[in-house]
């Protein structure tokens, strides 16, 4: 049902997004802080409702990773491009979340189903991206700069890579099932 909470707290974070953007472009960091802090809460409260009420729905286990991955690569083109952050982990958060996409096109083609199921991995991934957005919108709120230790940057890039590595060879296994012992 398209009309349950969960679902419209996921089509609100959905909607957030050319505002977060345009919030970005124009280095109103405040704004965009506020925002994020409300498409996060909107993330937290979906999810929480679906499990409660036992309101997820197949519409939903579709848009809430669509809307995670608009607001991620939506952040990492215009901060790398606005060099808050390097252009490198965009570049590998976006290349990962491409192959990604793209190999589930192609195994939908393959096995006819689309059932994909996230990995710790890529939550962790996901998580640290996040994280990496709000560490540099708070930066920017509190000292007007923003320096995120390297090794958070790197660490970040490595799962990312990781987790797109484990969903490519889960991919693998779905799409040749009598390779997988």
């Amino acid at each position: 049902m398209v009309g349950n909470i969960p679902n419209l707290l996921t089509l609100t974070r959905i909607l957030l997004l050319p505002f977060f953007a345009a919030t970005l472009v124009y280095e109103k960091y405040g704004y965009a802080l506020i925002i994020f802090v409300s498409a996060a809460m909107t993330d937290l409260f979906d999810g929480y409702i679906a499990r409660v009420k036992n309101q997820t729905t197949y519409l939903g286990s579709i848009l809430d990773p669509v809307a995670d991955k608009f607001f991620l690569i939506t952040s990492f083109i215009i901060m790398s491009y606005s060099g808050l952050i390097p252009k490198w982990l965009a570049i590998t958060v976006i290349s990962r979340d491409l192959i990604v996409v793209t190999g589930s096109i192609i195994l939908y083609f393959v096995i006819h189903n689309l059932k994909i199921e996230t990995s710790i991995m890529g939550k962790i991934a996901s998580a640290s991206q996040f994280l990496l957005v709000g560490f540099v919108l708070l930066s920017l709120n509190i000292n007007e700069e923003m320096h995120a230790p390297m090794l958070f940057l790197v660490i970040i890039a490595v799962v990312t890579a990781v987790s797109g590595l484990h969903y490519v060879i889960k991919g693998l296994k779905m799409a040749n099932p009598e390779n997988t012992n």
